[in-house]
């Protein structure tokens, strides 16, 4: 027998024997499970989940796992904070703004009415102080939070009738996302929080007059044309709308610095990876939602002004009672303001331009 292949069969033959490599298997593998807010037919804001659990995977040679589970699994697509904050599960992927009921401070962490559009935002969490904030805040909630994509700007949605002056507003149900709720409500609508998966049934039962999802690639695939063919836009309440990985504090204190670097990289990609998915997949999906019927319509002027009124006037109203927020939001507001004003002399005249040329 070959000398070296002797020494080194025995070698393994005696860590077997005294129970060293059974232990150290059992301490690099890790576990987790992750709770989605969205349905796995959305493969843009589901498949974002996806895709970081592989890269976590893939960095960690196969040691770290993570078990994705769409809405409705193992908790409510709306469980999935509470869900983490008592340590159910390890992780959730989710749109913060969704638990502004807990404390109106979650929507800064996603998208607020006439807020960042989507490369502002990135930039204030990542370069400014809104991701120190924002982790401030959520430990409250024995929680560690990561950007986990960016939708962009959003469509303003479905809608059964015509909208042409903020009159038309008036008693209309419409489902509506987190916050921007508080916005509709002061402009004469009636906001309505249903999770993805049930929208299309209320439209079409008539249980409410309108619906904002997200843009033409996920609208598509919920069919809304079908039943409101008004398709208004922008969605002024989410010039972006950032989703977030929300990770247990004690879980994510037992990871090694290797494995947070690993999840920190994963987030991250998958943060890249959704915007890009939505800016290269929506374009298509309008052509073709129009070519099916829908109605492309902007929103009212009048609506539009009054909607901005309103919002400003709210950010006040919550920054007078609630610390939290008004802490955070005059530090997002302030970015937003030199961010405008560069925006202005730069993208947005470049825009303007290139979107006015024949293209």
């Amino acid at each position: 027998m070959d000398r070296r292949a002797l020494i080194r069969n025995a070698g393994i033959a005696g860590v077997l024997a005294s129970g060293i490599a059974p232990a150290v298997h059992a301490q690099a593998a890790i576990r987790w499970r992750l709770a989605s807010s969205f349905p796995k037919s959305l493969d843009t804001l589901f498949g974002g989940a996806e895709s970081f659990s592989k890269a976590v995977r893939a960095m960690s040679g196969g040691k770290f796992e993570i078990t994705t589970h769409a809405g409705g699994e193992l908790m409510p697509p709306f469980g999935v904070l509470d869900g983490v904050q008592n340590g159910t599960v390890e992780i959730a992927q989710t749109a913060p703004y969704y638990f502004f009921g807990k404390d109106e401070t979650f929507t800064l962490g996603c998208a607020i009415p006439f807020g960042l559009n989507s490369r502002q935002l990135t930039a204030w969490m990542l370069e400014g102080n809104g991701l120190k904030l924002m982790r401030e805040f959520y430990a409250k909630y024995n929680i560690v939070n990561f950007p986990g994509g960016n939708t962009g700007a959003q469509m303003g949605g479905w809608f059964r009738k015509e909208v042409k002056t903020i009159q038309d507003m008036k008693g209309l149900k419409f489902r509506i996302g987190g916050f921007a709720g508080k916005i509709i409500e002061r402009i004469g609508g009636v906001p309505q929080n249903l999770p993805g998966g049930e929208i299309y049934t209320a439209l079409e039962k008539g249980t409410i007059d309108a619906a904002e999802w997200i843009g033409p690639y996920d609208d598509q695939k919920l069919g809304f044309v079908k039943v409101a063919p008004f398709y208004y836009y922008p969605g002024f309440w989410e010039g972006s709308a950032q989703l977030d990985f929300f990770i247990n504090q004690k879980a994510w204190d037992t990871l090694s610095a290797e494995n947070k670097a690993i999840v920190e990289a994963a987030a991250a990609m998958a943060h890249t990876e959704t915007q890009a998915r939505y800016d290269a997949r929506n374009p298509g999906a309008l052509k073709q939602l129009v070519a099916g019927g829908a109605k492309l319509r902007p929103f009212p002027q009048d609506m539009m002004t009054q909607a901005f009124k309103h919002a400003n006037a709210i950010y006040d109203e919550i920054s007078a009672k609630n610390e939290s927020w008004r802490k955070i939001y005059a530090d997002l507001a302030k970015f937003r303001a030199d961010q405008n004003l560069w925006f202005r002399f730069t993208e947005a005249t470049f825009d303007r331009f290139m979107q006015a040329q024949k293209l």
